[in-house]
């Protein structure tokens, strides 16, 4: 059935009778197509400094579509202002009880205009589906949405839950097996900001997982990373109520981070998310991802003793951090895809 009665509005993030209607309508849409718990979606309050703080890396630009005063449809546009200078980030979804209209078409038509008016050809977007769909979405109908459109699946990613609290026998156990391989290295844990006796060499590991994280087919260009700029999610993550959970590995002259594992959770949630961990080639085969991993949950049960999950996203093809949370207890939930497409 097409309706072509959608208006669609810019979207002002500090008008709250367009806001807040905006966000019910994405949280509805992503919680209808994995479920409720699978969704993932952050809260209003956490979304709103999202949208509301600027930064100097990226721009937001969000678009309503109205039926009859109702927002039904969402359009989210990111535009990289520090690397990826032709690429763009995009996202639609349509309220459960109004798909099937057409509306997903015309906001996605609206979006890639923007991207295109804004210089950028290359545009990234995420779908999510239920974990029975199985690696390429296949029945999912946000995946054959994707497809119609033109976007090309590159990289496959399966969301992992991890009950808590992990118990301390497990933990001392896998400790142990990472020890044996990492002598010389220093663990070291911190509830907050990057200190500044760590920031740069932190800065350079961060960055370079643009390039490090498995990108399947997806063309995608090195992240610029510096201390301003994460100074700048820093201090944006405080305006979120959140606080960072962090864990290193210190090089055997312990003054250069290479390895670490972050977790992000916010003060009014009791689930944390993985946000990232990584190993500096050169300092491979040591099994210090493991070992920040422990030692970064640890750090995380003692702070927060209330936390009862953690959840994170691997590559399928990311084999090895895989093989590491699964020792560690992660059970998949849910999938979702990065898929792109270039614009003429």
């Amino acid at each position: 059935m097409n309706d072509t009665t959608l208006e669609i509005r810019t979207l002002d993030p500090h008008d709250e009778t367009l806001f807040v209607p905006w966000y019910h309508s994405y949280a509805a849409a992503l919680e209808a197509a994995v479920g409720v718990d699978e969704a993932q979606v952050y809260t209003l309050d956490e979304v709103r400094v999202q949208w509301q703080q600027p930064t100097s890396d990226q721009v937001r630009q969000g678009y309503a579509g109205l039926v009859d005063g109702e927002v039904v449809a969402v359009g989210a546009l990111v535009l990289p202002q520090l690397d990826n200078l032709t690429s763009a980030f995009v996202e639609v979804t349509v309220s459960p009880g109004h798909q099937r209209r057409g509306h997903g078409r015309a906001m996605l038509a609206h979006v890639e205009a923007a991207a295109a008016a804004a210089g950028r050809t290359r545009l990234t977007g995420e779908v999510r589906w239920a974990y029975d769909h199985g690696t390429d979405g296949t029945g999912s109908r946000d995946v054959a949405f994707a497809r119609a459109a033109g976007f090309e699946l590159g990289l496959s990613d399966v969301q992992r839950w991890l009950d808590l609290p992990v118990a301390d026998t497990l933990l001392d156990d896998l400790a142990a097996q990472a020890a044996e391989r990492h002598a010389g290295y220093e663990l070291r844990s911190w509830v907050g900001p990057v200190p500044d006796d760590l920031v740069e060499s932190w800065v350079e590991l961060d960055g370079s997982l643009s390039t490090e994280a498995p990108m399947g087919d997806l063309e995608h260009e090195t992240m610029h990373a510096d201390v301003a700029r994460l100074r700048e999610v820093e201090a944006s993550t405080a305006l979120q109520q959140r606080l960072a959970y962090h864990a290193v590995a210190l090089d055997p002259a312990g003054t250069t981070v290479v390895a670490y594992s972050n977790i992000m959770m916010s003060a009014a949630s009791t689930i944390a998310y993985q946000w990232g961990t990584l190993v500096r080639r050169d300092h491979r085969g040591h099994r210090l991802g493991l070992a920040v991993k422990v030692a970064n949950q640890r750090l995380l049960q003692r702070e927060r003793p209330d936390a009862t999950r953690i959840s994170t996203w691997n590559a399928e093809v990311n084999s090895h951090m895989i093989g590491v949370n699964e020792q560690m207890g992660f059970r998949p939930v849910s999938r979702m895809g990065e898929f792109q497409k270039r614009l003429a």
